[in-house]
């Protein structure tokens, strides 16, 4: 009988913090706020030394390189980012090399998670071979092998005939498309936001409407197939309206929005410095603004990090050029916390329910929770806890972040995933 017990915790009920314990069992929660059990075999008591006792994150767009792209990052690196900043369960999009679009190469996957990933990882299938937005793939049998949901995340399917017909499957297998949504010919190979930093820094700009007019497009697309449509990274007020008008006709359309959106707008890029350039861009304030109301009215549903690490050589010598993204696992929480709960725009419950409760809801995982019969997954935190972000010290093999150096509060000292601890901060 492998039991743990978790005391001097702080956990939210209803919205306050309160004194309590966790007893598990076997990797599930089988009490809350009773005393340590006597004569029962315990082989494990954890003292949180009076810090916050969250439920597990729950990442549902994340990109972990493995198989194919190993040299940015691994399954046991990207997971191991993942549980240093709170993250139990993360879904990992399929941009790997093979792709996940066959039986073979899901079970290819499924195999190193399960030999590598301290936490829960949970693969995307694609929608399309290769991710190309050509062929489809055989969603029942992907789903059979475990997909958690379907995208081709990192390209927007530029045939509506393509998205229409798989949305349609996935309606009648009651999975969850999940969409980048860029159109291809509106990029104009732009590597930031098309405002005004962009002409003060001569790089050529992507518009906001290569992201919204597809998202448009496609809540049509799912309101006609019958299907649930999940958005990704959400950047723009076009964007937010379309989402927002969808959401009012009833369509089933769900929407996240990424922290470095939430944080940065165009105007904080400081050079032509390719650890600011990511998929959506940085876009203008009022963006910013945008996104932030959204998510505050439930126009946006959860947060996700998009972590999508590259090597410091591919990031070195300006945007044109690099790819896109930025790393994100390991200072999502500090960095939100200390913008918007610090500041008491939002409650330290509103966050926590964007980062666990709500990604979990959408993609129906019985994850985000701290509740009797739950998994016992948590993340401690010691939200007095200040620290200067450094990049060289990220778990993550990925050093490619716009937040370096940037003083945040609030930070995940030991992760626990199905009872086990995931991560602990060094003493």
């Amino acid at each position: 009988m492998a039991i743990t017990y978790i005391q001097n915790i702080k956990r939210l009920v209803d919205g306050e913090l309160v004194d309590g314990t966790v007893t598990v069992e076997d990797g599930k929660i089988i009490e809350l706020d009773g005393p340590m059990p006597e004569n029962q075999g315990i082989i494990q008591v954890i003292d949180g030394s009076g810090n916050f006792l969250s439920p597990g994150f729950v990442d549902v767009h994340t990109h972990l390189r493995e198989p194919g792209f190993e040299h940015k990052e691994t399954i046991a690196t990207g997971s191991a980012s993942a549980a240093r900043g709170g993250f139990t369960t993360i879904c990992a999009m399929p941009n790997t090399k093979p792709v996940p679009d066959s039986v073979e190469n899901m079970q290819l996957i499924n195999g190193l998670i399960k030999d590598s990933a301290v936490i829960r990882v949970l693969p995307y299938g694609s929608l399309t071979k290769d991710i190309s937005g050509e062929e489809r793939t055989d969603m029942e049998a992907l789903k059979a092998e475990g997909a958690v949901a379907f995208s081709d995340d990192g390209i927007g399917i530029q045939l509506a005939s393509t998205m229409y017909e798989q949305m349609k499957e996935a309606a009648r297998l009651d999975m969850i498309v999940v969409a980048h949504c860029e159109d291809n010919s509106l990029i104009y190979d732009g590597v930031m936001h098309e405002g005004k930093r962009n002409v003060e820094l001569g790089l050529p700009g992507i518009p906001s409407i290569c992201e919204s007019v597809q998202i448009a497009r496609d809540v049509l697309l799912a309101e006609a197939a019958g299907a649930r449509y999940h958005v990704c990274h959400v950047s723009s007020k076009e964007s937010v309206r379309a989402v927002r008008d969808a959401k009012a006709a009833g369509i089933r359309v769900t929407a996240e929005v990424c922290p470095h959106h939430l944080l940065l707008e165009e105007m904080d890029v400081p050079s032509d410095d390719a650890n600011w350039k990511m998929n959506p861009p940085l876009r203008a304030a009022d963006d910013k603004d945008s996104l932030h109301a959204a998510l505050l009215d439930g126009t946006i549903d959860c947060i996700a990090t998009d972590h999508a690490p590259h090597t410091v050589e591919e990031k070195c010598c300006g945007m044109v050029g690099a790819p896109f993204g930025i790393v994100g696992f390991e200072t999502a929480f500090p960095l939100l916390y200390t913008a918007y709960v610090k500041t008491g725009k939002w409650t330290l419950q509103q966050l926590v329910d964007w980062m666990a409760a709500k990604p979990a809801e959408i993609f129906n995982l019985p994850y985000g929770k701290i509740e009797v019969g739950a998994s016992a997954d948590f993340t401690i935190i010691n939200l007095e806890k200040e620290m200067i972000i450094d990049a060289e010290g990220f778990v993550s093999k990925g050093r490619n972040t716009p937040f370096n150096g940037r003083v945040a509060q609030g930070w995940p000292v030991l992760t626990i995933f199905e009872g086990n601890i995931a991560y602990q901060e060094a003493e």
